[in-house]
């Protein structure tokens, strides 16, 4: 379960940068993948958004920091 840690965590750092740049009017999907169809934003989007939801319901027991051991 550690690899699914690592992959959700990496996308959510993918997805949050992603956030901040179209904040400036900028969005990675479309600056890597071009003007291609919308379903690989939309894939993306979809992988980001689950990977925030794996986050928020195993975080507390994968991280040391927020677990039992930590607090």
């Amino acid at each position: 379960m550690k690899s699914l840690h690592m992959i959700t965590w990496i996308l959510l750092i993918v997805g949050g940068v992603n956030w901040l740049l179209v904040f400036f009017g900028w969005e990675l999907g479309t600056a890597i993948f071009g003007s291609m169809d919308h379903m690989v934003s939309k894939v993306i989007y979809l992988l980001v958004g689950l990977s925030a939801l794996y986050e928020i319901f195993t975080h507390k027991k994968n991280c040391k920091m927020c677990g039992s051991a930590g607090m």
